[in-house]
């Protein structure tokens, strides 16, 4: 036993040989399982349970009190793991530390969107920050498994175990694990996901490979937008982001770190630097808790706000001892023109099944300036995902599809894009063989992209283009399709060979509010949509998709499209949602 004893000391002091002041970690007293390569599993560390009795202390002392909703059926056992006291005392603690700051950074989009519409200036980069961006910096090197990153799977929700099973067994690089655009954040979901993952770090997972020979778990939160109903802090909903990462942290840091595996994040929603600055707040107040070395935590943000392309530079450098680089989004950065100026007949979107690809000159000049941002401050960048399947066994089709999804990358890569996501498993092989050809080596650093030389004009560059009779089919069809999905409990689905998720749904929704709001006429008839037309058309969609029971979808569709004032997110409104809400937790 003292020997198990001096084993656990030395793993859980392992990480404490670098880095900025810690105070002295608590003295283990559980025994530890020894595998047969000799591996210490920590289960649960006598460390964890008396550093979350201080927690719960401090907690009182400081007045925070903490109410959490019990478990839905057949989750007892994951609520009881994941929400244990300690837990929550510690996932209370982080939500009020940063209450304040998350609720002014929300204020702060509200009051800028407001500005620009009042005014009706346009986003630029800032003279503030020119120092940031003209300077010379890196961000801090990542770890050796972050080295590679050319193939992640995207919209992998752990709360469907076989899906996510498949990805753990997977070939490839990374997983985004995802509790947002492709998740549905119901307390069943939620629990179900967390301790999925909770299981595959812990080698519980029953068919999981040992989560150090996995490809690395790419955990994303939810959203700045989401919050959490089934807990309450202060008496408040905590922020979902917080909820998510807070208990992924302490139950699963120290055991992805002592087994070479994290732990890694993708955040979605960014809309600036003041916002990644309060995420590496969050990082630097959690390692600091939890005893870990500042910097550990590393992190992709995802550039999927139009806002947000103007201070790339600063993003980095506000994470500069965090970051992992920055990750195209093409189809919720194209939703957010609608977000912040869809109100301007200038800036009117086209038919995105037509009009709107890559090679469209303001994503073009978005990619273009990620990549070189990226490789000039030393960080990777990631292109988007793939939602192209790969039709079942026995169909035809199959190499129609892997033509199109290398065409499609080929193009990152030879822009010299370090990684991207697919979502079918069976593509993961093709794009490995298309780096091996096209860009032998780990990542593409090396290319500094120097021709690039893009102006705020670029990014803000409309694409020509007009509105087609089956543009506007399709749109509110994935529009209805994605909703009804949400108040099923699904963050996806899947539909004419594609997965649809929030970002599809996002670009669709907004595309029709927009083309009603502005009264577009379709280049096939010369006919104006009206709410007559979008009407009909939403009972015609009701009536091909067959599956009864969208009527509530379609209801709540019609509904975000006519709003006279537009929805920001899709997923805040159906998370607020009465319907939605009523059953949460069923």
């Amino acid at each position: 036993m003292a020997e198990q004893q001096k084993r656990r000391l030395q793993v859980l002091q392992k990480h404490l040989s670098s880095g900025r002041k810690h105070q002295p970690r608590l003295t283990a007293t559980e025994p530890v399982t020894l595998h047969s390569e000799g591996q210490v599993c920590m289960v649960e560390t006598g460390a964890k349970l008396k550093q979350g009795t201080k927690f719960q202390e401090q907690i009182k002392k400081r007045g925070i009190s903490a109410e959490v909703q019990p478990p839905p059926r057949g989750l007892e056992q994951a609520h009881s793991t994941l929400l244990t006291p300690e837990a929550v005392a510690f996932v209370a603690r982080l939500c009020a530390e940063f209450d304040r700051d998350v609720d002014q950074m929300l204020r702060a989009r509200v009051l800028r969107k407001i500005q620009m519409d009042q005014s009706g200036e346009l986003p630029d980069f800032s003279e503030k920050t020119r120092r940031i961006r003209e300077s010379e910096w890196k961000v801090h090197s990542v770890p050796r498994r972050l080295q590679n990153r050319h193939v992640d799977l995207g919209d992998v929700s752990p709360a469907n175990t076989q899906h996510f099973l498949q990805a753990l067994k997977s070939k490839a690089e990374g997983i985004q694990t995802d509790f947002d655009d492709g998740h549905c954040p119901t307390w069943t979901t939620q629990l179900k996901g967390l301790y999925n993952v909770y299981l595959a770090v812990h080698n519980k997972l029953p068919g999981a490979p040992r989560i150090s020979n996995a490809p690395v778990l790419m955990l994303r939160p939810r959203a700045w937008n989401m919050v959490e109903h089934n807990m309450l802090a202060n008496g408040k909903e905590v922020p979902g982001p917080l909820f998510d990462f807070g208990l992924l942290m302490f139950h699963n840091a120290h055991l992805l770190i002592d087994r070479d595996s994290g732990p890694f994040f993708y955040l979605s929603k960014l809309e600036g630097a003041s916002e990644a600055r309060l995420w590496n707040k969050v990082f630097i107040w959690t390692q600091d808790k939890l005893d870990i070395r500042i910097g550990t935590v590393k992190a992709c943000v995802l550039i999927e706000n139009i806002l947000a392309s103007f201070e790339m530079h600063e993003i980095l450098y506000e994470l500069r001892e965090h970051s992992l680089g920055l990750n195209c989004g093409m189809w919720d950065y194209s939703a957010s023109f609608v977000n912040k100026f869809g109100h301007r007949p200038d800036f009117v979107l086209p038919d995105r099944s037509k009009y709107v690809s890559m090679e469209r000159h303001f994503l073009k000049s978005y990619m273009d300036l990620v990549i070189q941002t990226c490789h000039r401050r030393g960080a990777h960048a990631t292109g988007g995902m793939s939602a192209l399947l790969l039709p079942g066994e026995g169909q035809a089709g199959g190499k129609d599809v892997v033509d199109r999804v290398c065409r499609a990358k080929l193009s990152e890569i030879k822009s010299g894009a370090d990684g991207f996501m697919v979502y079918d498993v069976g593509l993961i092989r093709p794009m490995h063989l298309l780096y091996d050809k096209f860009a032998p080596g780990a990542n593409q650093l090396h290319v500094k992209r120097a021709d690039v030389h893009v102006e705020s004009k670029d990014l803000l560059q409309m694409p020509t283009g007009g509105v087609t009779l089956n543009g506007l089919k399709h749109n509110i069809a994935v529009g209805i399709q994605f909703i009804n999905a949400w108040l099923k409990g699904q963050g996806h689905f899947f539909y004419k060979g594609c997965v649809e998720d929030s970002a599809t749904a996002e670009i669709s929704r907004s595309q029709v509010w927009q083309w009603l709001r502005h009264s577009a006429r379709l280049e096939d008839s010369g006919e104006t949509i009206t709410r007559g037309m979008v009407e009909g058309l939403v009972q015609q969609a009701l009536q091909d998709l067959h599956p009864a029971g969208m009527d509530a979808a379609a209801g709540i569709f019609l509904e975000i499209v006519l709003k006279r004032d537009f929805p920001e997110f899709i997923t805040t409104y159906l998370n607020l949602e009465h319907t939605f809400l009523s059953g949460k937790s069923s």
